[in-house]
């Protein structure tokens, strides 16, 4: 019998409506069998929308909502019991702090007081593992909160943040102390291990995030009539949803029953509103906001493709859940997209090309339904032969068990 195990999953920001891939991962583990604590410095839940996201928001524990009285309080009592291991933590602090951008060392002394009240909620826990999410400060706390005592931590780089700014984030550092590391895509692995020497790389592995295939059990028929485009994600620059809207105009330019929805909603909102409203592509785009999962799965089965344009990506889950639902995608030669999206699934094109958008767009709108059906087929037992959540929560826990103390 399988020993039981307790975790702990640590994440700046959690429960979020951009971090579904968190929960579907948490839950997994548990089906397996772990015990999985999540702790987070913060929370999202102004705009949390599906009921699994609140039901997460009350089983988390929010570092922040604790007060600064009490986190002061834990570092300064881990000061005064382990003086020396403090020490060494405030050194490792101030290091990172030395890499990052203006007010990092201020910044870093908060994560430390972090670290000190997390580590000692670990160990009132039993908490034998923490696996933080991010290669950014949520790494930072762990890392810290190991070197004030805490159990060992493993962390899943997501980027492209990461890959960005690795000096600044000090991921050399993370990854050195770590048990082990995750990227959820080759390429992401591939600039890991960029970041350390030859000997840290069997510490670095690929464990995809996933989707629920019971939640994509049979895949909704195109609709008829003219093309529909879906694009669900953040809209944030890395998303590439600006040069949507110029590629749609192109695209509109010949194929003029073309229809854009926009799912999701982000810091761009109200540029891509303007970049609409000059291009005169009103009732060309629709945008939603925020719709829960069932929305998204709606939205898909209202369109044709999905269009994820990314100038910059991990490997985005909302490809996946598009080619569950049985739909070609196009998208963009950036990061671990090619090792999902494959010529017989959909078009690749290069980012940041809106001209190469607009011909994929027009190539779509011109593909017979019966191949389009067919794209979608293939592109569906691709994400769900790859991107089982069970099987993927399998390879993560047998990392972890493997990367325990004998």
């Amino acid at each position: 019998m399988t020993a039981a195990l307790k975790i702990a999953c640590l994440v700046n920001t959690y429960p979020s409506p951009s971090h579904s891939f968190i929960r579907r991962e948490v839950q997994a583990l548990e089906r397996r069998g772990l015990t999985v604590a999540r702790i987070a410095m913060r929370s999202d839940r102004a705009r949390l929308i599906e009921a699994q996201d609140i039901d997460e928001d009350h089983r988390t524990t929010h570092v922040l909502e604790r007060g600064a009285g009490a986190v002061v309080g834990a570092a300064l009592a881990t000061l005064a019991r382990t003086p020396s291991r403090f020490a060494r933590a405030l050194a490792l602090a101030w290091r990172c702090g030395a890499r990052a951008e203006g007010g990092a060392r201020l910044r870093h002394m908060i994560y430390l007081a972090e670290a000190a009240w997390v580590a000692r909620w670990a160990a009132a826990q039993g908490i034998a593992h923490i696996h933080a999410h991010f290669g950014t400060n949520s790494a930072t706390v762990a890392m810290l909160a190991h070197a004030l005592g805490a159990p060992g931590y493993s962390v899943t780089v997501h980027g492209p943040e990461e890959f960005d700014r690795p000096r600044a984030l000090a991921l050399d550092l993370k990854l050195a102390r770590a048990r082990f590391a995750v990227a959820v895509s080759s390429y992401g692995r591939s600039q890991l291990c960029r970041q350390v020497g030859v000997a840290h790389w069997p510490r670095l592995h690929v464990v995809h995030c996933g989707i629920e295939p019971a939640r994509f059990a049979d895949a909704p028929p195109l609709p008829a009539g003219p093309l529909r485009l879906v694009c669900t994600g953040r809209l944030s620059e890395q998303k590439g949803q600006l040069l949507l809207i110029a590629a749609l105009g192109k695209a509109v330019a010949t194929r003029p029953d073309l229809h854009l929805t926009l799912v999701g909603d982000g810091p761009l909102r109200g540029a891509i509103e303007e970049a609409v409203a000059r291009a005169g592509l009103g009732g060309h785009v629709t945008l939603t906001g925020w719709v829960d999962e069932a929305g998204v799965r709606a939205a898909l089965a209202r369109a044709h493709v999905l269009a994820l344009p990314s100038f910059a990506e991990g490997l985005p889950v909302a490809m996946m859940e598009a080619m569950a639902a049985g739909r070609p995608v196009i998208s963009t030669w950036v990061a671990g997209i090619p090792e999902l999206l494959t010529p017989e699934c959909g078009w690749l094109v290069p980012a940041g090309d809106a001209d190469a958008l607009a011909e994929a767009i027009i190539t779509a709108a011109d593909t017979a339904p019966a191949e389009l059906a067919a794209m979608g087929a293939a592109g569906r037992a691709r994400a769900l032969a790859r991107h089982d959540i069970d099987a993927q929560a399998a390879r993560l826990e047998a990392l972890m068990r493997g990367a325990l103390p004998q």
